[in-house]
């Protein structure tokens, strides 16, 4: 009798338990500044999983230049990771496009560029999820050191990034 209440109670928290993801199931990922969301989308569009993120200082509007603390907003890729970031890991954004390029160009400007996901800075870990209290990047998106290694190994170079305000 107890093997077999064993046995349910194990069926029983498999299924209860989230579907493990596996690198490379997500395609998109959503930001949504005003809620400070973070999420990772599968191709059909179902919810792999969620972050509370921090931003750029200065997060109301897009990112006009260089230097103004503002996360960007529209649709973007990863293009490119750097294992060895001074944040822990880090995702690299595509941004800037070329009409952001365009747009700061013809207002003089430098539209600046290095928006990444990424992790809390070297040393700083210990501060967990306490660092969403405030937004302290200047334009990037970041998350805990446990969420960017799990970010990191989901997500593939390639995926969409949509950044909504």
């Amino acid at each position: 009798m107890t093997r077999l209440v064993a046995l349910v109670l194990l069926v029983f928290v498999a299924a209860a338990a989230p579907a493990a993801a596996d690198a490379g199931q997500v395609r998109q990922i959503e930001i949504r500044k005003s809620a400070r969301l973070m999420r990772l989308l599968a191709a059909n569009g179902d919810e792999i999983r969620r972050y509370t993120v921090a931003l750029g200082g200065s997060p109301i509007g897009h990112k006009q230049r260089e230097g103004d603390e503002r996360t960007p907003e529209g649709t973007y890729v990863i293009d490119w990771r750097n294992p060895k970031s001074a944040y822990h890991l880090s995702l690299h954004i595509s941004y800037p496009s070329a009409a952001d390029r365009a747009r700061a160009r013809n207002r003089g400007d430098d539209p600046g560029g290095m928006i990444m996901i990424h992790g809390l800075r070297r040393g700083m870990g210990w501060i967990g999820s306490l660092h969403t209290s405030l937004d302290w990047t200047n334009g990037c998106i970041a998350v805990t050191n446990a969420e960017i290694e799990e970010i990191w190994s989901l997500v593939e170079n390639g995926a969409t990034v949509h950044i909504l305000p």
